[in-house]
């Protein structure tokens, strides 16, 4: 199951997609990892999820990711005495904490920490930004707002808060429950909604005790102040387009998005691209060209994975989805300028050993074309540090830890390889050219570079790199 590109897909299961022949199908479509979305997955059903997707991964024998992703908290409003009120532009309402169902003049916000934290002028987004309304009086028991966007308000709507920085945790009762049944059920990914700053991704990090790997989805203007801090808590981060389209402005998503996936790049980070990819597909058997053209721009910019939300999930189209994406990214690879494009964003590598090896490997590889760069990886680092590099020879990682495996294959460019360890050097030569042979990357004679750290089996220790002549029984070094 080698796949023809770099940028890898992850799908979304849901009630389209939750059977075990559909995520078979998915995954020989181009599916790399799976999500599952907490917010709508009871734990019967995630528990039911993961088992089918370990067992499409045995008959396969290549790892997959699972990525779980939490809800993080939901802000709604109250409920209306007639299930609904009419707000005219320039109108006012109170917010407040008095559970009484509401009217044309007052509604529940059942969340003391917003009306503890909100300031006049603050913006309150009311049903995905359906409704604007702005605070004019604020105390810690109600406010009073002001529509600017007016509109129809009913029940339990949600309420988004651009420019107000909540003293919440990223993380709810419900969310910690859901956490601790997916590391208990052996994911791989963790994905952290509405994150605010790094104490949030630290906090998340203290609970999963390196059971997976933690992401953060960058949602909130707030975490696009911290992005820096929160990066570097972070193992990877998302572009949750959706809800930063409602709290900033949409014209200012397309330059956030080159912005944080280019320094995930620079930061050695994966980088998943979401949200409204491919949205005609929940109901068409084909995209519209402007939802090609943007799966293909998160592709030329070199991001990690590119996901599909609703269209896999609930859409009737899903394998087709997975298709139209898997067709979208290899053409994109192909296209002469790709090469140019990725190339001339490479980061500078940093100053330390590792990135240093991944540099030349990368370079010597391409100077003298060399068939592939096989890594060996223990925990994973050296094949993220050699994808960072996004070299033009495929990357093989080979490593004895199926969890180091699953969560690599969110990684660009990288095919994963489970393997006893190496004995010694030697062993690792001859075995790196086996496998690069058996699955297709390099034929008898030609050569490939081996990237890996001595001692062997010791983590963050990416020290050496070698070229050998490949074959059937490979054992020649050079």
């Amino acid at each position: 199951m080698r796949r023809l590109r770099r940028i890898k897909i992850l799908a979304t299961l849901g009630p389209a997609s939750s059977d075990s022949a559909t995520i078979r199908k998915l995954f020989e479509a181009g599916a790399d990892v799976f999500r599952i979305n907490m917010s709508h997955t009871p734990h019967d059903k995630m528990r039911e999820l993961i088992t089918t997707i370990r067992n499409v991964e045995g008959s396969y024998g290549r790892p997959i990711g699972i990525l779980v992703d939490l809800q993080g908290p939901k802000l709604r409003l109250g409920a209306f005495a007639e299930g609904a009120i009419q707000i005219n532009n320039g109108e006012t309402i109170t917010l407040d904490l008095d559970p009484t169902p509401g009217d044309k003049t007052r509604v529940q916000l059942p969340h003391p920490e917003i009306l503890k934290a909100l300031r006049p002028g603050h913006a309150l987004l009311i049903d995905d930004g359906k409704l604007r309304l702005i605070a004019e009086e604020t105390s810690p028991d109600h406010a009073v707002v002001r529509a600017v966007v007016g509109g129809r308000m009913s029940d339990r709507k949600g309420v988004s808060l651009p420019d107000t920085d909540l003293p919440m945790s990223a993380m709810t009762t419900k969310d910690r429950a859901d956490l601790e049944a997916a590391l208990e059920a052996g994911i791989d990914w963790i994905a952290l909604s509405f994150v605010q700053r790094a104490d949030d991704v630290l906090e998340a990090k203290k609970l999963v005790r390196g059971r997976a790997a933690v992401m953060s989805k960058i949602e909130k203007p707030q975490a696009i102040d911290r992005l820096a801090d929160i990066m570097e808590a972070s193992d990877a981060l998302m572009v949750a387009r959706g809800d930063l389209g409602v709290e900033l402005p949409v014209e200012r998503v397309p330059g956030l998005q080159k912005q944080m996936t280019r320094m995930a790049r620079r930061a050695g980070k994966p980088v998943v691209v979401a949200t409204q990819m491919l949205e005609s597909m929940i109901l068409s058997p084909v995209p519209t060209r402007a939802e090609v053209s943007d799966v293909a721009t998160a592709v030329f910019e070199g991001a990690d994975a590119i996901m599909l939300s609703a269209e896999s999930a609930a859409g009737k189209f899903p394998v087709e989805a997975v298709m139209t994406m898997d067709r979208i990214g290899e053409e994109v690879e192909r296209d002469p300028t790709y090469a140019g494009v990725i190339a001339s964003q490479r980061p500078a590598p940093e100053a330390t050993a590792g990135d240093a090896i991944a540099d030349a490997a990368r370079q010597i590889a391409e100077t003298l074309d060399l068939s592939a760069i096989i890594c060996w990886t223990s925990s994973g680092s050296t094949a993220i540090r050699v994808a960072r590099e996004r070299p033009r020879p495929p990357t093989v990682a080979i490593t004895p830890n199926l969890a180091t495996g699953r969560r690599l294959s969110l990684v660009w460019g990288v095919h994963c390889v489970i393997a006893e360890d190496a004995h010694d050097q030697d062993d690792m030569v001859s075995r790196a050219g086996r496998i690069a042979f058996r699955d297709g990357f390099a034929k008898a004679g030609q050569r490939v570079i081996i990237v890996a750290g001595v001692p062997l089996g010791t983590p963050g220790t990416t020290n050496m790199v070698r070229i050998a002549y490949v074959g059937p029984d490979s054992d020649a070094d050079m």
